[in-house]
């Protein structure tokens, strides 16, 4: 294993050349384009054994992925913000083919106003294509994550795309550095890619059929179990990686100091470092303080989140991402957890960091201030004022 000063695109790149992809797709949009470059760069030198195709639009790269995974190869792509959106049609037939694609999201803003700068709505406004998602939080964890997304979306119980969200340029471009594995320990954790979902002369099937309604609600029943069955696949995928790599994830969220916290915050992406820290400087301070990150949103944890906040107070949902006219998806998913786990606690949600306006500790620790009060509040961070 190496050490090397990596930004997040480029570890994630580092990543992806260690799970050996057959075919690439590209097209470049900032401020993703860093990892389709350097991946270009290893198959010109030859570290990387891939077909690279660029394509001519971000839709036309992922139906070249479907296409090639249609055929048994393992497949890549990557996108961001408007190019996510224009791929939109081809998500749903991704999932519905159950092709295990892996894709990588730079999150960005979305037009208009035109800005390059990163928050999520992008990949939050295709929660319900079918996709799994997750969510990096710093350079390692987007090579490893490179890494167990095969892992995930090619187990046989799963066979479902992933679409691994890194944060524009807070994440892409921010250098740290990153464990890179050796190939021979990146070949010992992720086997070969094998699949019976695929076109065989030999064995010949159709894939990417038309359904009436019998038939389609049966096929959108096993899509459903396939992303309920990630969650297992994660497990393992983390159980593995720890025995070879010795680095430890924790499934599909990650607990800090909640378990005597009277007040939880709830966050996912790189603003999870920012709230821990905040939570250590409140903690000296005699406040009993936690967070909660969600590094999935699909499969949602539900049930993680119930049981690491039913002791709490109060809970927040910080987010970058608003559902105009109602209030932000995360919050709506968080609070679907509580109220089926029978959970009463206050819940309020926090939108900052829209067009990648900085989110401060000083925030974050007016949040767990407000807090203390009990009450429900849905406010935009830097605006002043709650939404009523």
């Amino acid at each position: 294993m190496a050490k090397k000063f990596l930004s997040g695109n480029e570890a994630f790149a580092e990543g992806i050349r260690l799970a050996r992809p057959q075919v690439i797709s590209a097209y470049p949009i900032t401020p993703q384009t860093i990892v389709v470059e350097r991946l270009s760069e290893m198959v010109e030198d030859g570290s990387l054994q891939s077909e690279f195709i660029h394509v001519e639009s971000e839709h036309s790269a992922l139906s070249c992925a479907m296409g090639a995974s249609a055929v048994g190869a393992r497949a890549f792509t990557a996108t961001s913000s408007q190019g996510l959106l224009y791929m939109a049609e081809c998500l749903t037939y991704a999932s519905g083919g159950r092709f295990p694609i892996v894709m990588m999201n730079a999150n960005r803003s979305t037009a208009l106003p035109w800005n390059i700068y990163g928050d999520q709505r992008d990949s939050l406004s295709q929660l319900d294509c079918g996709w799994i998602q997750a969510y990096a939080e710093n350079a390692q964890e987007s090579l490893d994550l490179a890494l167990m997304s095969y892992f995930v979306a090619e187990h046989p119980e799963v066979s479902t795309p992933f679409m691994a969200n890194l944060d524009g340029f807070v994440l892409t471009h921010t250098y740290e550095m990153v464990d890179v594995p050796t190939p021979d320990q990146a070949d010992a954790f992720l086997p070969a890619y094998q699949t019976e979902n695929k076109l065989d002369l030999e064995h010949p099937r159709n894939l990417a059929f038309s359904a009436g309604p019998d038939h389609n609600t049966a096929f959108k029943y096993k899509e459903h179990l396939g992303l309920l069955n990630a969650q297992k696949a994660v497990a393992e995928a983390e159980a593995r990686f720890v025995e070879i790599f010795g680095r430890q994830y924790t499934g599909l969220t990650e607990n800090y100091r909640t378990a005597d916290a009277d007040y939880i915050l709830i966050t996912l992406g790189s603003i999870a470092g920012l709230a821990r820290e905040t939570v250590d400087r409140l903690r000296k301070q005699g406040e009993r303080v936690g967070l909660l990150r969600l590094r999935y949103m699909r499969p949602f944890p539900g049930a993680e989140i119930a049981e690491a906040v039913k002791h709490a107070k109060a809970v927040a949902v910080l987010e970058k991402d608003i559902s105009f006219g109602n209030e932000g998806t995360v919050y709506t998913n968080v609070n679907s957890a509580l109220l089926k786990a029978g959970l009463s606690m206050p819940s309020s949600n926090y939108i900052g960091g829209l067009g990648g306006k900085n989110i401060s500790q000083t925030e974050i620790e007016g949040i767990f201030r407000d807090l203390k009060q009990e009450t429900v509040r849905i406010q935009f961070l830097g605006i002043g004022g709650e939404d009523e």
